[in-house]
């Protein structure tokens, strides 16, 4: 306990707190001091990062930019489009009757003419239907043999007839007796004759059937399938069986390719080509359309036509069935100024110094690039704009662009010239 000498006042509250260094709150100013130095610390950071930032330039990015040089050269513009080689004419040989395959004449690739025969059925019953409708025929004939002399006897008696009635020797009933019975002859004669027409009808009927029996060619060339073997069964019920497929010379053949609806327009007779297959994939072929096909082909809803080529296969390399990629050449520019079609897509970026303006704290924030939205393709006869670096910053460049082969576009009107360098690309570096 604090002892106050005899004689002098007491200290009072206030006297205590000063004498121990206290506020009237009772906190020291250590405690204060201790308080302030980490804002002092926060302030004194933010200011050397002012600070630095106003002497190295505002920590801006510098734009790199990608550019290419714009040239002279040809364009070919061309469809590109899949499809298989064919032969120009092939032909599927059936057999119109059923029977048993008693002989088979050729094999996959042999070499027919037109007529040879290519198989043949057993005969034996078609043999014996020919002579059974033969032997009707002549049954027939002698049917109205018959029926003839009858007719002539009915005639003679009906004239005898007559003659007796007209003299009154016999009735007039009689008369019209002997008449019926020679109409009834010269029906029968009628009959008899037309059943002679029935039996050389059938007799037809199997005489062709049994030339049917030889299954021949109907056209000159190869082979490409057989689907019968001797003793084999053919049953021609509904619909006659597939049992060879011959392909006329395979010299001249056709590549049927499927194009896309939106590049058809593009086509036209006469056009020339070039494919590939996958037998001979560093060899081109060449080729030139001949028809264009108005029918659509949709699957899965992608509309194609049918374009169909005329390919010479002189040497016989080419198979029928192959997978071929052609591109059709539609256009093509002999000596054309030229320009990437990145360049027709490109657009500047925005570049530090727009963002000049910008209050100091602003500026000490990161912002991120940005770049104009991208453009599409150059169409023919539409008016673009390319860019070029002059003085180091792009400048714009109005052209009008023509034909296009997906890589480089046509410049037909602008001022640019061969060897300027246009802008393809840009990026932020700093």
């Amino acid at each position: 306990m604090l002892k106050v000498p005899e004689g002098e006042p007491r200290p009072g509250t206030r006297d205590v707190r000063a004498a121990l260094g206290l506020d009237e709150t009772g906190r020291s100013a250590g405690h204060r001091l201790r308080r302030f130095v980490p804002w002092a610390v926060a302030i004194l950071a933010i200011a050397g990062g002012a600070g630095a930032y106003l002497f190295w330039g505002g920590g801006g990015e510098r734009v790199v930019y990608t550019t290419e040089p714009v040239h002279r050269g040809a364009l070919t513009v061309k469809v590109s489009a899949t499809g298989s080689v064919q032969p120009t004419n092939q032909v599927d040989v059936s057999s119109e009757l059923s029977g048993t395959v008693r002989s088979v004449n050729v094999d996959y690739n042999s070499p027919v003419r037109a007529g040879d025969v290519l198989a043949e059925l057993d005969t034996d019953k078609l043999a014996a239907t020919v002579e059974n409708n033969r032997a009707k025929l002549k049954v027939a004939e002698a049917s109205v043999a018959e029926a003839a002399a009858t007719v002539a006897e009915k005639q003679a008696m009906l004239a005898r007839a007559k003659s007796l009635s007209d003299r009154q020797v016999t009735s007039r009933q009689e008369y019209e007796s002997a008449k019926a019975a020679a109409d009834r002859a010269e029906a029968a004669l009628e009959s008899a004759r037309a059943q002679i027409d029935v039996a050389r009808a059938e007799l037809t009927i199997s005489e062709a059937n049994l030339a049917k029996a030889k299954i021949v060619s109907p056209i000159g060339g190869v082979v490409l399938t057989r689907s019968v073997d001797p003793g084999a069964t053919v049953a021609a019920s509904l619909q006659a069986p597939v049992l060879f497929t011959i392909a006329e010379d395979l010299k001249e053949m056709e590549l049927q390719v499927d194009v896309d609806e939106a590049d058809v327009g593009q086509l036209a007779v006469g056009q020339k080509a070039t494919f590939t297959v996958d037998a001979y994939p560093e060899r081109t072929f060449p080729a030139d359309i001949r028809t264009i096909r108005y029918a659509p082909e949709t699957v899965q809803g992608v509309v194609t036509y049918k374009a169909v080529l005329n390919v010479d296969n002189a040497d016989l390399l080419l198979r029928p069935g192959m997978t071929a990629t052609a591109d059709i050449v539609v256009e093509e520019v002999p000596d054309a100024l030229l320009v990437p079609n990145a360049a027709l897509r490109y657009a500047p970026p925005q570049t530090a110094d727009q963002g000049s303006s910008r209050t100091f704290l602003q500026r000490l924030m990161p912002m991120p690039s940005f770049r104009a939205p991208a453009r599409p393709d150059s169409t023919t006869g539409s008016e673009r704009t390319v860019w070029v670096l002059r003085d180091g910053a792009p400048a714009a460049v109005p052209v009008s662009v023509g034909a296009t082969d997906g890589r480089e576009t046509e410049i037909t009107k602008g001022a640019l010239e061969p060897a300027e360098r246009v802008i393809v690309d840009s990026a932020n570096q700093g």
